[in-house]
Formats: C-alpha cells, structure tokens, sequence
C-alpha cells in the first residue's frame, strides 16, 4: 500500500522547501519509497477530518493502512526503521543517529523558529530589535557548538543519515537570516544536503504544487 501524506494546498514557504511534509518528502526519497499527497487549504486543515488525524492542525500527516502518523520527525523515524538507507546496521551507530533526529528537532530548532515568529508576530514592537538580538545571540551559541562538532567532517556521525536530514532541514531555515555565512563548515554542511539527488526530487515536487497553485 502506497503511503498517503497531507501537504500544503498553498504553501506559506512561498515554494523554498521549508514547509515540513518536505522533510517526509526527501526521507521518501532517499529509501525509495513511493508516496502520494493529498494537499489541503487552511481551512481544511481546522476541519474535523483533519483534526482527526492532526490534533494540532497541522501538516504532514501520514497515512498506510490503518496507521496514521503526524509530527514531520515522528514520520521521517518510521520511514527510517522501515526502509534501508537513513539508519545504520550498526546498533550504536543507529543509537547515534537517532539522537541526532532529536537534537535537530529538540536542541536546534526552537530558537530558529523563535526567531521567524518574533519576525512575523513581533516586528512592530518597539521592543522588538532587543529581543532578535537576544534570540540570534542564542541561534549563534547552538551554530557555535554544532559548528565545533562537525569540524571538517561531512555528515554528523559517518554516513549521511536521518540526523543529518532533519538538521539540514533545520538549519535551512536560516537560508534568508544570512548567519550561516559565518559558519563556512555548516553552510557547506547544508550545500552537501541539498545537492544530494533525493533533496532535489524532493524539492521538485513541493516547488511544483506552489508553482500549480498559483500562489507564486
């Protein structure tokens, strides 16, 4: 049975690959898996049907069978123990990987979003510069130590891995901020993610239903 997701009808991300059922989207990819996509509006997504399979009102969700999944990690983990090719064999090294899936989602994503929300919601504020300073300054101290680990190596821990997928999704959320430029190994880091074939696809596919909707 072919796995179904939910995805943006019109996506706030203005077609950059930023919406989360990308990430589900390029995991798909790299293991070679089929999917299909059922694309909602924002309304629908606050509708019951949805609600039912998303409490929070939100996308992706997936459906196989009798299971049904939500949160874009959660979904890029069960696609990993599933398929080959986003897990190691090796136990420990497996073990290592998935930490990395957390930390990209529990360590290295809040403050980034943080920052885009005190953007969209908080600009006018006349208290505003004070705070994006204080939110960049703790955006910087995360790039400064994952920076630290990465070093001159190409993925978090050997091999390109699901870790690798959802930081590189992450850290691609700082693509328009411009801080990356000051971190060369981490904005090569991202450049290495976004090169690989299953990004590209992956992107393709997301960029042609903005394009089909018009909202460009």
């Amino acid at each position: 049975m072919t796995p179904t997701i939910t995805g943006f009808r019109a996506s706030p991300d203005r077609g950059r690959g930023l919406a989360r059922d990308m990430r589900v989207r390029w995991a798909f990819e790299e293991v070679g898996q089929a999917y299909d996509v059922r694309l909602l509006s924002f309304a629908e997504m606050k509708e019951p049907a949805h609600l039912a399979l998303q409490p929070f009102g939100q996308i992706p969700t997936y459906e196989e069978g009798d299971l049904t999944l939500f949160d874009s990690s959660a979904i890029v983990l069960h696609i990993a123990e599933r398929h080959v090719g986003l897990l190691p064999d090796d136990a420990n090294a497996r073990a290592r990987a998935i930490t990395w899936m957390f930390a990209a989602v529990s360590t290295m994503e809040p403050t980034i979003v943080e920052r885009e929300a005190a953007f969209f919601l908080e600009r006018d504020e006349a208290w505003y510069e004070q705070r994006l300073t204080a939110v960049v300054g703790r955006i910087r101290n995360r790039l400064d130590q994952l920076s630290r680990h990465l070093g001159d190596a190409e993925w978090l821990d050997g091999g390109f891995s699901a870790g690798d997928l959802l930081m590189v999704s992450v850290l691609l959320r700082l693509g328009s901020s411009g801080i990356l430029a000051d971190y060369p190994n981490l904005a090569a880091y991202v450049a290495r993610g976004e090169a690989r074939p299953a990004y590209a696809r992956a992107f393709a596919a997301q960029l042609a239903v903005f394009n089909a909707s018009g909202a460009a």
